[in-house]
């Protein structure tokens, strides 16, 4: 295309059947930065400032009502500072299916940062104001934040990317996420802004990546997809699909688009309710809910009440273990790194598979590990290697393959609403978690992990059973897999398909363009 009007379509070599474009590279870079990244970012950042938070709540209350606070209400401050970040998760999450209908994709992603700027206002000035309900309250809209962002960007990035790097620039999602929780454990460091005069700095650098985003996405297309079939604007699609797939001629890609669009004999948005009562879509549904339950429920998240415990055990001084669990971040980057680059070679089935075994298999060492370890002076250095063993194990494929699987499962329509109950899933369980597990813990001890062993062999097994291979698969030849196990055996929508591209190329198409594979 004239590089005049498509500045986007620069070449980099990817594989000898699909090239990654500076402007495919660029959406998934800048989207993920102002989404993603705060989320993880948003998940480590309140560890190191714990208690210098806790005294500026005290001394807050001392000089409203000349008292000091109490100890259950300033734990009760607290945990609802932690806690009603995953409340207001929920509420984006429930949002979503509105926002996306009413702005597209790109335009909810642009519009979300003004929750993050807001939320880094009131967390970062909520010292100099005097008042703690301004940490509360920047909390849960930086919940609400990430509650849009989870469910939004996999589904942007699935819908811009061509299926043969799908799941790679899907991916994209996960290695920010962890690289969020490793800047912020890094920043949190005594040196850096982990320090009493410091702390509201932390809370302030939230709107660093959302004004990065702000400043790149506008000049980025919108997803193709979704201006083709529910906008109707077959000229800017087209102009999306140049600029993404670095060529001119995208006509196999647009007629690809309107064949699916006429399978589904709809045009329109549909609801949840709708989504549930779809034979066809049963399975995917199932399978997306069960996979965003084990995501969070797997137990990585309860991982955190256990590291600086075991590390004191080993007998490291409590100065120096913030630099030692900053190889957990590393440890998380490193392994969704790692899946990002293989994804499109093993598959999302045997990466979530493997990631959920193994994780099994190290909770149940660590199981053993921690019921010894008082009794051999070495055990907690096995301890402290089963936890960087399971992190590693999340990251390889559960901690960002069902974001991308989300994406895939279901058709142009039916989207919104899968991201919607996916996203309620997630958070839904997140708070369950936070919530229930000291309880268990108290109760169980160290054997409280057993029930996450049971919680992904559970997962692993299901996998094995029901979830075909997805990759380099087309959004309707994913939507056929299904078929049997929906009891639905009729093949019209892939006839449609078939006849649809064979009626493109008998209006004009040359023979080696008809040939050509579509890339979406």
């Amino acid at each position: 295309p004239d590089s005049r009007l498509f500045p986007c379509v620069t070449n980099v070599c990817f594989s000898s059947h699909q090239r990654l474009t500076v402007c495919l590279i660029s959406a998934a870079f800048f989207g993920s930065v102002g989404s993603s990244f705060l989320y993880g970012y948003n998940l480590s950042v309140v560890n190191a400032p714990a208690s210098y938070i806790k005294t500026f709540y005290n001394k807050t209350w001392i000089d409203r009502y000349n008292e000091p606070i109490g100890d259950g209400t300033v734990t009760l401050l607290w945990s609802v500072t932690v806690s009603i970040f995953a409340i207001g998760g929920l509420v984006g999450a429930l949002t979503v299916s509105f926002l996306i209908k009413v702005l597209g994709r790109k335009g909810t992603l642009l519009a979300n940062n003004g929750l993050a700027l807001i939320a880094a206002l009131l967390l970062a000035l909520g010292e100099t104001a005097g008042s703690f309900e301004m940490l509360i309250i920047g909390r849960f809209i930086i919940g609400m934040d990430s509650g849009v962002s989870l469910s939004v960007l996999p589904m942007y990035l699935g819908e811009i990317s061509p299926r043969q790097v799908r799941g790679s620039i899907g991916q994209f999602h996960s290695i920010f996420i962890c690289l969020g929780v490793f800047i912020g454990q890094v920043l949190g460091l005594p040196e850096i802004l982990g320090q009493e005069s410091r702390w509201n700095f932390l809370f302030g650098f939230l709107a660093l990546p959302a004004l990065l985003q702000l400043c790149v996405l506008p000049f980025l297309p919108e997803s193709p997809r979704f201006l083709l079939m529910e906008r109707r604007d077959e000229a800017g699609a087209e102009k999306a699909f140049q600029a993404f797939l670095g060529r001119s001629d995208v006509s196999r890609e647009l007629e690809e688009v309107h064949a699916e669009s006429r399978a589904q004999n709809t045009q329109r948005t549909a609801s949840v309710l709708e989504l549930f009562r779809k034979r066809s879509l049963r399975w995917q549904l199932i399978t997306v809910i069960v996979v965003m339950s084990c995501y969070q429920l797997c137990g990585l998240n309860a991982i955190w009440y256990y590291t600086n415990g075991i590390l004191q055990n080993a007998g490291f001084q409590p100065a120096v273990i913030p630099y030692i669990t900053l190889s957990t971040g590393g440890i998380e980057t490193l392994a969704a790194v790692i899946s990002g680059l293989v994804i499109e070679k093993v598959g999302r089935r045997p990466l979530l598979i493997f990631g959920f075994s193994a994780m099994a298999v190290f909770f149940s060492l660590l199981t053993v590990f921690l019921h010894y370890q008082d009794r051999f002076s070495w055990m907690p250095y096995l301890s402290f290697t089963s936890i960087l063993l399971l992190i590693a194990s999340f990251c390889s494929g559960p901690g960002g393959v069902p974001f991308v699987l989300t994406g895939e499962l279901f058709e142009q329509s039916y989207r919104p609403a899968a991201f919607m109950i996916a996203g309620t899933v997630n958070w839904l369980s997140n708070f369950a978690v936070g919530l229930l597990f000291p309880f268990i813990q108290e109760a169980l001890q160290t054997f409280a992990f057993l029930l996450f062993v049971v919680v992904c062999v559970a997962g692993a097994v299901y996998l094995l059973l029901v979830l075909p291979e997805t990759k380099n698969k087309t959004f309707m030849e994913i939507s056929q897999s299904f078929s049997k196990i929906n009891g639905i055996p009729d093949q019209t929508q892939e006839r449609e398909m078939k006849d649809a591209l064979d009626t493109a190329a008998t209006n004009g198409l040359q023979c080696a363009e008809v040939e050509m594979e579509s890339s979406f």
